[in-house]
């Protein structure tokens, strides 16, 4: 049997109070890299013990496959439902590919507890379609995100399947805990352009911004910085497509490193011995677009590389969560962001509030203040953290400054709150200097504002002069 943690135990000790309160659907939030497979597979083998039957759904096979083996570790006797496999459907425990199982719903008991791993997707066609096969299930959802693409919420209330949500130890609480390591963070002051970049269920159209991202360089070269702040390290990089990955493979390879791209089409066992090459050596750096951004569990990856813009802050965790899991020898984990995600979405071991009902449209003109988004950025060793008198890095103590530090362009900095309000007073400063509409066109591109921001600030300027 596998043992808990005490925070673990508490966990399962909520879920079961959820119940008892009379809630039919709970979703269990545990960081990435906190064990929610250990718990969940306990809980089955629990309800297992009760005479119930127990139905875990994963979509991928590598989670199929982890989530066998924990429960293998825990004695529970348990089928799988994946083309690879021979069915064992006498089993009171089940562990299904979301994909096969749709196709088969008429072929297994009715299931009292339905599992869903990775629940942000519990309100897809397919998770939804097999939900709603067996309407007496109880469900519990787990996940490290609880939310869908463009903030939408997981609630019944926001068009999702959950009713209560149980929250564990975050983060921060986590590496405190030394459950978790702490991430060191590099990323570019200055932000690509995606104004024009359409959202597309949520997020940046992978077609327009594979067109700006898939370049030899994107502010700062991945090869250089790796090479320079962690070489040898074992990394994941997180691409926008498949031929995008291969590219950045293909470049890691001209370096004389051991290089991979990962993808769906492959073959699973390859894929599974590139992944694993990770963890025993054998590879230095995988490259991937989405494949390994949920459920790779390889504690020795210790730089997570991000080349893939997103607007979603639940991507954006579950890619750098595959940094964070402790391995002996591991201090930190790298997080050489080049696409600026950092500044978009905060430090991964911020403190967010979620819920059910999701984020909460945000005004314009609260953009720019947005208390969540709190980082700092050394000038001596530019490394990126929370708000803190001198650098944790290297003690460097910033001096007050009125404005920005010099940056090399391509360089990777580190980035903090109180440079944030000094570049934001400089860039007020840089659009009062110009003065022409040629100018503010010009601020208008590299700022990434939306088209028509310089001819109503030109226009505004105007009115008042009349």
């Amino acid at each position: 049997m596998l043992k808990l943690r005490e925070y673990q135990q508490f966990g399962v000790d909520k879920i079961r109070q959820s119940y008892i309160d009379g809630m039919k659907s709970p979703l269990f939030v545990l960081a990435t890299g906190g064990g929610k497979t250990v718990i969940f597979c306990h809980i089955a083998h629990q309800t297992s013990l009760r005479g119930k039957r127990v139905l875990i759904l994963v979509h991928r096979v590598e989670l199929l496959r982890q989530t066998s083996k924990s429960l293998t570790k825990s004695g529970v006797k348990h089928g799988l439902i994946n083309p690879k496999y021979t069915p064992d459907l006498f089993a009171s425990v089940q562990v299904a590919s979301v994909q096969t199982l749709v196709r088969r719903l008429d072929r297994i008991e009715t299931p009292d507890l339905i599992i869903i791993d990775e629940a942000h997707h519990a309100n897809a066609g397919s998770w939804k379609k097999i939900i709603e096969a067996y309407p007496n299930a109880k469900i519990l959802g787990v996940t490290a995100t609880p939310c869908r693409g463009g903030g939408r919420g997981l609630g019944i209330n926001a068009g999702g399947v959950f009713d209560a949500l149980i929250e564990g130890p975050s983060i921060g609480e986590l590496i405190d805990e030394n459950h978790l390591v702490a991430p060191i963070v590099y990323a570019p002051l200055k932000q690509i352009d995606l104004s024009d970049v359409k959202i597309v269920r949520g997020d940046y159209d992978t077609t327009q911004i594979s067109t700006i991202v898939d370049k030899p360089k994107i502010t700062g070269d991945a090869v250089q910085h790796y090479m320079k702040l962690c070489p040898g390290a074992p990394a994941v990089a997180f691409c926008v497509s498949v031929k995008h990955a291969e590219n950045v493979a293909e470049e890691f390879r001209l370096k004389g490193y051991r290089a991979y791209s990962v993808n769906g089409e492959m073959d699973d066992d390859i894929r599974t011995r590139i992944l694993d090459g990770l963890g025993n050596g054998t590879v230095d750096v995988v490259t991937s677009c989405d494949l390994i951004s949920e459920g790779t569990d390889i504690p020795a990856i210790g730089c997570a590389i991000l080349l893939r813009p997103t607007n979603s802050t639940g991507l954006y965790l579950q890619q750098v969560g595959r940094a964070l899991r402790t391995s002996n020898g591991k201090e930190h984990a790298i997080i050489l962001d080049h696409v600026g995600n950092v500044l978009n979405h905060g430090m991964p071991d911020a403190v967010r509030e979620w819920t059910l009902e999701g984020k909460k449209k945000r005004r314009k003109k609260a953009l720019d203040d947005e208390e969540n988004i709190r980082v700092q950025q050394c000038q001596e060793c530019f490394m990126v953290h929370e708000p803190a008198p001198k650098c944790p890095s290297c003690g460097f103590i910033a001096p007050v400054r009125e404005s920005i530090p010099d940056k090399v362009d391509g360089e990777l900095t580190k980035i903090t709150s109180e440079q944030k309000k000094i570049i934001k007073k400089e860039r007020s400063r840089e659009v009062s200097k110009a003065r022409t509409m040629t100018e503010l066109i010009e601020i208008q591109k590299e700022r990434g504002y939306k088209n028509g921001w310089a001819n109503y600030i030109f226009n505004s300027r105007n009115k008042n002069l009349i």
